[in-house]
């Protein structure tokens, strides 16, 4: 089968999954990209060089049985520049995001053009793909009331018929690539190493992070820091109060500029943390996991899902999933206490090893192929 992947950002989680995809899937794929930036106007206008692109593919021999495009694409846009060379085949629209529900600072007003397109994209598809059931369940919740906007002709009836056309099939990753960097022959450090490996982005809620590492510092906890993910050029000001107090303790500071190098820096850790207020699946969190990092992970969100429901609260090891931030701080510090175990490294790629695009591709294949 022959399919054409759209991909107006091509960069980040977007690219690591449809390149994963692409080179695991036994189906042909001829991918269309643009470069990761300026994502309204990627949103807005990208439809019309995806389509140009695609029409010179077509025009070059690549027929096309199935289309695959991400969610920044405008697919009923796409759609209709080149309706005479594609004619009827089926859609897939994959949601990494949304731009109904994606959570924005206090300051900014939601531009709900921008939620419409998603709308628009998913009535225009066959089929509609969520990266996890939270994603899933958070965006049809939401969309009566993104139609209860307008003034007439809401077509809330359209709400029932998209949830009928869609499924999750959660993120392929290439996890076997890490485990060549692990780094057994130098065991972990003491004191125990706390790792950040998220945006530096208020989503992702540093300030509570923070927070809560310089109560366990006025506890007398003893840990280490690595700060990794990305970075911009507008980041929290927490991560700079951060380094001036715990400098001599990071082991990392800010982006990790290879493969190589991150994988080696989550090995080295032994507990990964999330505070995020949002996440729509959780990649650098599975990532971490795999390497060895014990989680320390909001109940909500999509993370109770990911998380296999025998370990949700173990018998023997320390919690994965908190309530509230007090108890994390109660389980972080009984962690770095040693008063209670991580779970064993086994165990920990075990949550997440069925997400390897060794295995987890037959799902994205078998849908495909449902489609023809």
């Amino acid at each position: 089968m022959k399919v054409l992947a759209l991909e107006p950002w091509y960069g980040g989680s977007h690219r690591n999954f449809v390149d994963g995809l692409i080179r695991s899937s036994r189906h042909e794929y001829h991918l269309i990209t643009m470069s990761a930036r300026f994502w309204k106007w990627r949103l807005q206008g990208g439809a019309q060089t995806l389509a140009r692109k695609s029409r010179q593919a077509i025009k070059n021999g690549f027929k096309p049985d199935i289309i695959l495009a991400s969610s920044m694409v405008n697919v009923p846009a796409f759609l209709a520049l080149v309706r005479r060379e594609i004619g009827d085949i089926p859609v897939v629209y994959y949601l990494h995001e949304n731009q109904l529900t994606y959570p924005l600072a206090s300051e900014v007003k939601r531009d709900l053009s921008y939620s419409y397109i998603n709308y628009l994209s998913c009535l225009a598809s066959d089929q509609v793909v969520f990266n996890s059931e939270y994603h899933y369940k958070e965006f049809i919740h939401a969309l009566p009331s993104l139609l209860r906007v307008f003034p007439d002709y809401t077509h809330l009836h359209t709400v029932s018929e998209i949830r009928a056309k869609s499924r999750v099939i959660h993120l392929g990753m290439d996890l076997q690539s890490h485990a060549q960097y692990a780094q057994t022959e130098l065991g972990k450090d003491s004191p125990p190493v706390v790792l950040w490996n998220q945006r530096w982005e208020y989503d992702k809620n540093p300030e509570a992070f923070f927070r809560l590492m310089n109560r366990l510092d006025d506890s007398g906890c003893r840990f280490r820091l690595i700060l990794a993910g990305k970075r911009f050029e507008e980041q929290p000001s927490e991560f700079d109060i951060a380094f001036e107090r715990y400098a001599e303790r990071i082991l990392h500071y800010g982006y990790a500029e290879n493969f190589e190098e991150y994988s080696k820096l989550l090995h080295r850790a032994d507990i990964v943390v999330s505070t995020a207020i949002h996440e729509f699946f959780g990649i650098a969190m599975l990532e971490a996991i795999y390497c060895g990092c014990h989680p320390l992970l909001p109940n909500r969100l999509s993370y109770p899902e990911l998380i296999p429901s025998n370990l949700h609260r173990p018998l023997l090891h320390a919690p994965v999933l908190y309530e509230n931030e007090e108890e994390l701080f109660s389980i972080l510090k009984a962690m770095l206490m040693e008063e209670e175990r991580p779970l064993p490294p086994d165990t920990l790629r075990g949550i997440v090893d069925r997400l390897d695009w060794g295995v987890h591709i037959e799902q994205y294949d078998a849908l495909l192929d449902s489609l023809t």
